[in-house]
């Protein structure tokens, strides 16, 4: 908010003068009734009554023009903030997403970041009146009678702490509401991503149950946060109501002896409310201040967050760096410290060549990648491309070397040109040329807009065969000197691999390709093959040598080529 610290300090001046006008009108009215109206001149009582209607319709106005700036620096507040938070998100390190995790992203963007814009909001407003509100009645009211001005001296003191004490009670209780909405967001976004498996398994009132449970802790939690945060009306209610019953009390028995003029407790009872409504609007101020400081919280975690993945300066290269283009050199790894997902993985990968990287589910391939592409460190050894260690590189220029299809990787909801091109600067031509490699343009050139036709949200209108060959279209669209498949071409037929494979070779041949796959045929013409087994390399060489000299490939080779035979 510092940005607009000059627009905010004039909406608080402004809302400042608007509740000192609303101030004014009792103080107004109790003189009409005690001093005016004795007088008995019409003419005075008009006068008089003209100025509290200006009073009214100018106290009306600031107010309405302090709200609507409010409204309007919040909003332009939160859009900056919401962007920054975005493009932080975009650039978290692997390592930091799985720490926050995606769900817990998801609601600090949307959740927190409104809570945050409702403060940033009340606090222009709220933050002003009701302090005016308070103070201000005070003081006019121990102008006007301090006899009774003491019973508001007593209480609010007392009623303030009370909101207060049981106000910092409650503002841990949102961040505990904060997380179990994490919670709600991982299931629900699990349940609308997996929608069909849900359907075709007919576990729709299973999933029902499991989001009906995370609802209910949330609900809890809520409610505990809720109350606690609501008790302080009540007891605000009960000592107000008190005071107030003395204050007619005492002022009607004044009035009857003749101490006090029956217009003082008009105007006190005005301000009694107007005190009472600022402890209420203090209330529920501290009410938005909780939630937001729990959100802010979890927002400022998300800012702070540091990469690991930064470029290293001055790093020493060895021998082993030029021996080829991609270089492993006894590189391990393990996720958040857990079981090690690789180890002492080597291999080199000259430009041109073909490298491919099988073995059974869970037995490493993916995280190769993972590494290669440094989206993590790894625990141990060194990974180099073109001569140089990775973490010399900085991040966008290392990532320019690849062209990739992930497992399971996104299709977004826009037309097949801008799912291929996704942003980078690359020609229909080239486009439509690495369509044609993999063998996607068949069906492309089918719909009547062709590469504008509109990609359904998540690609769901496509076959898994169209899926894949379009992300390898985008793959090898860029034309990168690395090109990684990563499990691509499961959906795929034989016939159709085989096509696609083809003609990467053919039209890529100064690029260097991984194929990560879990079928023989996919890897069984590259220069090289890595057989993985619980994250280790038990077999390494071509195919013939493979099914020499290591029993798990050929076991794997036997059982799906008979499949395909068959």
């Amino acid at each position: 908010m510092k940005k607009t610290w000059l627009f905010i300090l004039i909406t608080m001046v402004i809302k400042f003068i608007g509740t000192f006008l609303e101030l004014l009108i009792p103080y107004v009215l109790e003189y009409i009734i005690d001093s005016v109206a004795p007088q008995k001149s019409l003419k005075f009582v008009l006068l008089w009554g003209v100025v509290m209607v200006m009073l009214a319709v100018l106290c009306r106005f600031f107010n309405k023009t302090a709200n609507q700036r409010a409204v309007k620096s919040a909003r332009d507040n939160i859009y900056r903030l919401r962007q920054d938070l975005f493009e932080k998100t975009i650039y978290l390190s692997s390592d930091n997403i799985d720490h926050i995790t995606l769900p817990s992203l998801i609601s600090r963007l949307t959740s927190d970041s409104y809570n945050v814009l409702s403060f940033m909001q009340s606090s222009q407003t709220l933050g002003v009146r009701a302090p005016i509100l308070l103070i201000g009645g005070f003081i006019v009211s121990f102008s006007m009678d301090k006899g009774l001005a003491l019973i508001l001296a007593v209480m609010a003191p007392i009623i303030i702490v009370i909101v207060i004490f049981i106000s910092r009670k409650g503002i841990p209780l949102y961040s505990t509401v904060q997380k179990k909405l994490d919670d709600v967001v991982r299931i629900m976004r699990e349940n609308i991503s997996g929608i069909r498996v849900i359907k075709a398994l007919g576990k729709e009132k299973t999933e029902s149950a499991r989001f009906e449970n995370a609802d209910k802790e949330m609900e809890k939690s809520e409610i505990k946060a809720g109350f606690t945060m609501a008790l302080p009306m009540t007891i605000v209610k009960l000592f107000m109501n008190i005071g107030l019953v003395l204050v007619v009390s005492i002022g009607a028995y004044r009035v009857s002896k003749g101490t006090m003029k029956p217009g003082v407790i008009l105007a006190f009872l005005s301000y009694f409310q107007m005190i009472m409504m600022g402890v209420l609007t203090l209330n529920r101020f501290f009410l938005m201040m909780s939630k937001a400081n729990a959100s802010a919280e979890r927002i400022k975690d998300t800012m702070d967050s540091v990469s690991t993945l930064i470029k290293v300066e001055n790093i020493e290269e060895d021998e082993i760096s030029k021996k080829g283009y991609v270089v492993f050199d006894d590189v391990s790894f393990s996720y958040e410290g857990t079981t090690r997902a690789i180890s002492n993985i080597s291999f080199v990968l000259e430009r041109g060549k073909t490298l491919g990287i099988i073995g059974g589910t869970g037995s490493g391939k993916s995280t190769i990648i993972n590494l290669m592409m440094r989206f993590y460190d790894p625990d141990n050894g060194r990974i180099y491309i073109d001569g140089k260690d990775i973490r010399s590189y900085e991040l966008p220029i290392l990532r320019k070397h690849f062209g990739v299809v992930f497992q399971n990787d996104f299709i977004f909801h826009d037309t097949i040109s801008s799912n291929i091109k996704i942003g980078r600067d690359i020609s229909d031509g080239e486009m439509k040329k690495a369509a044609e490699n993999a063998m996607a343009s068949s069906f492309i050139e089918k719909y009547e807009d062709g590469y504008q036709h509109q990609a359904a949200i998540h690609g769901s209108a496509f076959s898994g065969g169209q899926k894949q060959r379009l992300l390898i279209s985008r793959a090898l669209s860029g034309s990168s000197p690395i090109i990684v498949l990563d499990d691509s071409s499961s959906a795929l037929d034989y016939h159709t691999d085989s096509m696609v494979r083809k003609n990467i070779l053919s039209s890529h041949k100064d690029s260097s390709l991984v194929i990560v796959a879990e079928r023989v045929s996919a890897v069984m013409n590259s220069d090289e093959i890595l057989f993985l087994h619980d994250g280790e390399i038990i077999g390494r060489g071509k195919h013939d040598y493979l099914m020499e000299t290591c029993p798990g490939y050929r076991e794997i080779y036997e059982t799906q080529m008979g499949e395909a035979k068959e």
